[in-house]
């Protein structure tokens, strides 16, 4: 067979496929178009379906005051060191640091032998010069009888009278060598005068310490103070504010704080000022070194809103929060001008107004212009 009879054969055949794959073609397009449909069908029913409940928070317009927050430590007011009043070995020592001690609680004491000999000896003293006084008022009474009676002379008597006024000064010397002993015995111990919190300890058993040498430092129980650095340009504030002081651990809770002491003279090298403010409302055993933050609310007043944390969206450099419209239901995005920021709220100077209805949960997953159902969150108004 030639070349030219199998291409011919080939074309009768294609003619005859022809029709049958116009068919496929044609089934083929109307199945794509029908699945074309169905995404279009999908979007359509999202758009249409229910609002999205979100949560949301009226805006009310009020006199916001900028505050200033300053971080600080929790200190005891009284806090005091504590030492021996005579020099010695220290012999035990019974309190570490963070130790809670009661009042009369010793806490070291020195080796007392010494002090124990001492005392003795002093003892033995008072012993001797109440003997000399009794020979002496004994003699002194027989020279009183003969000398009434004319057997001894005026001179005799006055050596028995003065022997025996010195017998009594021997004997008050003594006993006051013997309360001197009693006393330094007694110093050979530091007790806690009042009930607190072993802060500091400066010496260990076996170490000679002098008299006056701080061993101890104490942290009263009591009235707890926040001790907090004021810079220069603050310090107007501080005096004039209203102070308020929050626990890193509870910021939610504010307890109301007074300035108590503050320092005239700068810091020479942080150049700030220290101040200490007393907060009455916290335990008097409350832990001590705690971080503590203070806020000073200025009397300055700036009309805005206060809105949740949550609610702010920044992004491009701007912060916007969504906003419902009342009548169709529909977010839309607002730039908002932030004035302050305290632990849960931003206090908003600009961009909002009195009754504005402010998405404050679950802004990340909203767009705007879509439709929701507002529900008012009774905490926030």
């Amino acid at each position: 067979m030639s070349v030219q009879d199998r291409f011919s054969g080939i074309s009768r055949k294609a003619r005859r496929l022809a029709p049958i794959a116009a068919l496929f073609l044609a089934a083929a397009g109307a199945a794509g178009w029908a699945l074309a449909g169905k995404p279009a069908e999908k979007t359509a029913s999202i758009a249409e379906g229910p609002s999205r409940p979100v949560q949301v928070q009226a805006v009310k317009i009020e006199n916001l005051v900028q505050p200033r927050v300053l971080v600080g430590t929790l200190r005891a007011r009284v806090e005091g060191d504590h030492g021996f009043r005579v020099a010695g070995k220290i012999a035990v020592r019974n309190v570490q640091t963070g130790d809670r001690v009661a009042a009369g609680t010793v806490l070291a004491a020195l080796d007392q032998t010494d002090f124990r000999l001492t005392r003795e000896s002093a003892e033995a003293e008072l012993a001797a010069a109440r003997s000399s006084e009794r020979q002496a008022q004994l003699e002194r009474e027989r020279g009183t009888e003969l000398r009434s009676r004319g057997w001894s002379t005026d001179q005799a008597y006055d050596r028995q009278k003065a022997a025996y006024d010195e017998a009594v000064g021997r004997v008050t010397r003594a006993q006051r060598q013997v309360e001197l002993a009693t006393n330094s015995q007694s110093y050979t111990e530091i007790k806690a005068e009042s009930a607190g919190t072993v802060i500091g300890v400066f010496a260990e058993a076996g170490q000679v310490v002098a008299a006056g040498q701080a061993i101890f430092r104490i942290a009263r129980d009591g009235d707890r103070e926040a001790q907090v650095a004021i810079p220069e340009q603050d310090l107007t504030l501080a005096r004039t504010a209203k102070p308020q002081v929050s626990l890193w651990s509870d910021p939610k809770t504010a307890h109301a704080a007074q300035l108590r002491e503050l320092s005239p003279n700068a810091d020479p090298a942080t150049r700030t000022f220290q101040a200490r403010y007393v907060v009455p409302g916290l335990a008097p055993d409350a832990p001590l070194g705690m971080t503590v933050t203070l806020t000073l609310a200025g009397t300055g007043a700036t009309q805005g809103a206060r809105i949740a944390l949550s609610a702010l969206l920044n992004e491009g450099g701007s912060t916007e929060v969504f906003v419902v419209d009342k009548a169709t239901g529909a977010l839309a995005r607002r730039r908002v001008a932030v004035l302050a920021y305290d632990a849960r709220h931003a206090l908003i100077s600009a961009g909002l107004a009195e009754g504005d209805l402010v998405v404050t949960l679950g802004t990340h997953s909203l767009r705007a212009g879509q439709k929701v159902r507002p529900l008012l969150d009774a905490r926030l108004g």
